[in-house]
C-alpha cells in the first residue's frame, strides 16, 4: 500500500477552503484568492474551486467570484462556459442588481466562446423594467460591439439603442448616449469609413438634441460629461440653435466636477462659432471666466490638466482672463510643471495695467531655489520686454538687478535674455553693455557666452576693448562649444570690418584656428566663406555680416490656427493636454496577437534582405546603385554598382592611397571622387585658383574665381591671407572636390 505524500502550499489551502462545507470558510478563502491575485500571483489554478462558489445568495460573494472570472476568462476559455448557466439564471434574478451584475460581468468576460450565449439576456436587460438594468445593458452593447460587430447589428441592439435616448430615466440616456458614441468612434476608425447610412453612426437630430438638453441636468457627473461630448459633435442649423444650446450649457459651469466644466467649456466654444452677436459672445466669455480660476484650486494634477487647457483658450480668446492674472501667481508648494505652466499664462495675460505686478513677482522668483524655475523665470521677464515695449525699460532694470547679485546661473540667463532685447530693441539699451561685459568671468555655459559675444560683435564700434574681449574667446576657440565657435568667428569679423585696423591680427588667427584646427565642418565652412568674402570683395563682405536683421518677435499662438480650432473640440482629452492632434500619440485600431506576428515576419524579411544586399555587394554582383539614376540596363557579364567603381589613379592622394604611404584618411574618397574637379576651378589656372583651398568649388564662376578689383585702393583687407595659399591641398576639405 503506497502512502500518498502530503499535498502543501497556500493553493492547496485555498483549495481546501473553498470546498468547504461552511458558507463563512468559503467566503473567506474566496476574498484571500482575490487579495493573491490583486499582488499579481498566480491562482488560475483554482478556476474549478471558484466557479463552485458561483451560486450563492451573497451578492458580495457573488461580485468576489464575477471579479475572478473576469481576471482569468482569457486564460480558462473552456472553463469560463461552466458559468454560462449560472450568468443566464442571475439575469433573471429578481433582484436588479443581480440581473446587472450579471450582464456586466457576461460583456466583461471578452472571451469568444460566450458571446453567443450573451444575446438573450441582453435582449431582456434592454427592456427591463428597473433602469438600472436598462443603463448597464447599454453599456455591454458597446463592449459587445468592440468584440463583434455583426453580432450587435443582426440583434437589433444599435436600433433599441437608439430608442433607449427617449427613456424616461437621464442616466440611461446618458449611458446610451456613451456607449452609441463609443460604437460611432469605433465604426469611424475602421478602413474602409462606413456610409453615413450605416446603423454604427451616431447622428445627432434635432429630436434627439432637445432630449439630450432635458437629461443633462438630471444625470450624474459623468453621464453629463458624455451628452456634452455628443452635443459638442451636434451641427447647428442656424444662429438661434447656437444660443439655445450655450444658454442651457451655461449652468454646467457651476459643477463641482472639473471634467464636466471643461466639457462645458469646449461645447460653449465650439457653438459661439455660430453666434453673430458681439453682446452675446462676450457674455459667455465673462461667465467662462470664474469656473476656469475655481478649477486652479484643485490638486495640482487637475490644476496642470485645467492650465494646459486655459493656454489653449488664451490662445483662441486673449481677453478671457485678462484680469485674473493674480490667480496665477505660483504658490510655494506648487510642482515644478505647474509653475510653469503658470508662467507662460502670466505672460500672455501681461499688459500695460498689470506689468508692474508681474515684473515685481517675476523678480521674487528668481531668487527662489529650484534652478530651472528661476531660468524660466528670468526668461519670462524677457518675453514681457519683447512683447510689451512700454515695459521694455522696466525689464531691463530688473535684470540688471539680478545680475548684480552675482550668481553664476542667474547672471548667465540674464546674459541671453538682454541679447534678445537688443534684438527687440537694436541701439536702445546701450548703457547696460559694460555691466554685461564686467561679468565676462561668470559665463561658463555655450549659450550665454554666445550671448555675450554676439553683443560684443553687434557693438564692436561702441566698446573699446572690444578686440581684448572677443581674444579671451579666439585664444580658447579650440576648446569652446560649437555654438561658441560659430558665434566668436562672426564676431570677430564684425570687428574687423568695424575697426580694420586694430584688430587684423585677431581676424587672421581666427581664421587659421578655425580651417586647420577645428573639426567641424560648419565652423570651417563659415571661416572659408567668411576668410573668401574678405580677400576678394570687402563691400560685399559688410553688405553680408553687417546686413540689417528684422525685429524679433513672441507670437501669440504656439500652435496653427487650424489645429487650435481641432484642439478645443478635444477639450477635455490627451490631445488638449499635450497640445497636438490624438493620432500623433495614439496608433489606429487595436493590437492583437496576430498582428505582432506578421511584424515579427516582416521584420524577419527586412532582415533578410538586408543581408541578401550585404552578400551581394562583399561578393561584386549585380547591386544597386543608388547614384545611378538612369535605366540603361547593364551590358551582360559587367559589373555595375559599388562592384563597378573605379579609382583614378591620377590624382596624388590615389598614388598615395594605393602604395599605403596616405597619411589622410580622405584620401580614399579622392580616389573616386578626385575627376570631378577637371574642367571647375579644382584644375583651373585663374586669378590664384589652385588645387587646394575653395578653387575646387569654381566650376565657371565659383568662389576660386574671385579677385579684389584691380585699381582698387589698399585697405587692410589686402593683407589678409588667402586661404587659397594658406592651405595645403589635402588639409581643405573643400578641396577634394
Amino acid at each position: 500500500m503506497s502512502i500518498r505524500a502530503p499535498r502543501k502550499g497556500e493553493n492547496y489551502e485555498l483549495s481546501v477552503d473553498l470546498n468547504s462545507e461552511y458558507r463563512d470558510k468559503r467566503k473567506d478563502a474566496i476574498k484571500r484568492v482575490i487579495a493573491s491575485m490583486t499582488v499579481g500571483k498566480d491562482v488560475s489554478g483554482l478556476f474549478p474551486d471558484v466557479l463552485k462558489n458561483m451560486q450563492t445568495e451573497d451578492i458580495e460573494q457573488k461580485k468576489l467570484v464575477y471579479l475572478y472570472l473576469i481576471n482569468y476568462a482569457k486564460t480558462q476559455p473552456e472553463l469560463v462556459i461552466l458559468a454560462v448557466n449560472t450568468f443566464v439564471k442571475d439575469s433573471e434574478d429578481p433582484n436588479p442588481l443581480v440581473r446587472a451584475l450579471a450582464i456586466r460581468t457576461m460583456g466583461c468576460l471578452r472571451a469568444e466562446k460566450i458571446i453567443d450565449y450573451l444575446c438573450d439576456p441582453l435582449q431582456r436587460a434592454l427592456k427591463d423594467d428597473n433602469p438600472y438594468v436598462r443603463k448597464t445593458a447599454a453599456l455591454c452593447v458597446a463592449k459587445l460591439y468592440d468584440l463583434k460587430p455583426e453580432l450587435v447589428i443582426d440583434n437589433g441592439f444599435l436600433e433599441q439603442l437608439h430608442d433607449m435616448i427617449s427613456d424616461s430615466n437621464p442616466m440611461v440616456v446618458a449611458n446610451t448616449v456613451a456607449a452609441l458614441t463609443d460604437i460611432h468612434t469605433n465604426a469611424t476608425s475602421s478602413h474602409p469609413p462606413p456610409s453615413s447610412s450605416d446603423p454604427a453612426i451616431f447622428i445627432i437630430t434635432s429630436t434627439i438634441l432637445n432630449k439630450l438638453l432635458i437629461a443633462l441636468n438630471e444625470c450624474s457627473e459623468w453621464g453629463r460629461v458624455a451628452i456634452l461630448n455628443a452635443l459638442a459633435r451636434y451641427n447647428c442649423q442656424d444662429e438661434k440653435e447656437s444660443e439655445h444650446i450655450c444658454e442651457r450649457v451655461v449652468p454646467q459651469f457651476q459643477h463641482v466636477n472639473g471634467s464636466v466644466v471643461l466639457a462645458a467649456v469646449k461645447v460653449i466654444m465650439i457653438h459661439m462659432r455660430g453666434i453673430r452677436r458681439e453682446d452675446l459672445a462676450k457674455q459667455l466669455i465673462r461667465k467662462m471666466a470664474p469656473p476656469l480660476v475655481t478649477l486652479l484650486s484643485s490638486p495640482p494634477e487637475v490644476q496642470w490638466v485645467a492650465l494646459r487647457n486655459v493656454n489653449l483658450l488664451l490662445q483662441k480668446r486673449p481677453d478671457l482672463l485678462s484680469s485674473e492674472m493674480r490667480v496665477f501667481f505660483c504658490k510655494y508648494n506648487d510642482p515644478l510643471y505647474v509653475k510653469v505652466e503658470k508662467l507662460d499664462i502670466m505672460v500672455r495675460l501681461a499688459n500695460d495695467n498689470n506689468v508692474d505686478a508681474l515684473l515685481s513677482e517675476l523678480k521674487e522668483y528668481a531668487s527662489e531655489v529650484d534652478v530651472d524655475f528661476v531660468r524660466k523665470s528670468i526668461k519670462a521677464i524677457g518675453q514681457t520686454a519683447i512683447s510689451i515695449e512700454s515695459s521694455a525699460e522696466r525689464c531691463v532694470n530688473v535684470l540688471l538687478d539680478l545680475i548684480a547679485t552675482r550668481v553664476s546661473y542667474v547672471v548667465q540667463e540674464a546674459v541671453v535674455v538682454m541679447k534678445d532685447i537688443f534684438r527687440k530693441y537694436p541701439s536702445t539699451y546701450e548703457g547696460v553693455i559694460p555691466t554685461l561685459c564686467a561679468n565676462l568671468e561668470e559665463l561658463d555655459e555655450p549659450e550665454a557666452k554666445a550671448s555675450l559675444i554676439w553683443i560684443i560683435g553687434e557693438y564692436a564700434e561702441k566698446i573699446d576693448n572690444a578686440d581684448e574681449l572677443l581674444n579671451i574667446f579666439v585664444d580658447t576657440f579650440t576648446e569652446e562649444s560649437y555654438q561658441v565657435q560659430l558665434q566668436t568667428l562672426t564676431a570677430v569679423v564684425k570687428l574687423f570690418l568695424k575697426k580694420p585696423d586694430s584688430s587684423q591680427g585677431v581676424v587672421q588667427q581666427v581664421f587659421n584656428t578655425a580651417t586647420k584646427d577645428c573639426d567641424s565642418p560648419d565652423v570651417r565652412d563659415r571661416a572659408y566663406i567668411y576668410w573668401r568674402l574678405l580677400s576678394t570683395d570687402p563691400g560685399a563682405a559688410k553688405a553680408v555680416v553687417l546686413a540689417k536683421r528684422p525685429p524679433i518677435s513672441i507670437p501669440r499662438m504656439t500652435v496653427s490656427p487650424v489645429l487650435l480650432e481641432e484642439l478645443l473640440g478635444e477639450i477635455p482629452t490627451l490631445a488638449s493636454v499635450y497640445h497636438k492632434p490624438a493620432e500623433t500619440f495614439i496608433g489606429h485600431g487595436r493590437i492583437s496577437a496576430d498582428s505582432v506576428q506578421r511584424k515579427e515576419s516582416e521584420l524577419s524579411d527586412d532582415r533578410f534582405t538586408a543581408q541578401k544586399v550585404l552578400q551581394t555587394v562583399v561578393a561584386g554582383q549585380q547591386a544597386e546603385n543608388l547614384l545611378d539614376f538612369d535605366d540603361a540596363p547593364t551590358q551582360e557579364g559587367q559589373p555595375s554598382g559599388l562592384a563597378a567603381t573605379q579609382i583614378l589613379p591620377s590624382t596624388p592622394a590615389t598614388a598615395n592611397f594605393l602604395s599605403g604611404t596616405s597619411a589622410n584618411p580622405l584620401d580614399d574618397l579622392v580616389s573616386i571622387f578626385g575627376g570631378m574637379g577637371s574642367g571647375g576651378g579644382g584644375s583651373g589656372s585663374g586669378d590664384g585658383v589652385t588645387d587646394g583651398g575653395l578653387g575646387g568649388l569654381g566650376g565657371t564662376g565659383g568662389f576660386g574665381t574671385m579677385s579684389p578689383p584691380s585699381g582698387s585702393v589698399a585697405s587692410p583687407v589686402d593683407n589678409l591671407t588667402s586661404p587659397t595659399t594658406a592651405q595645403k591641398p589635402q588639409e581643405d576639405l573643400l578641396g577634394l572636390f
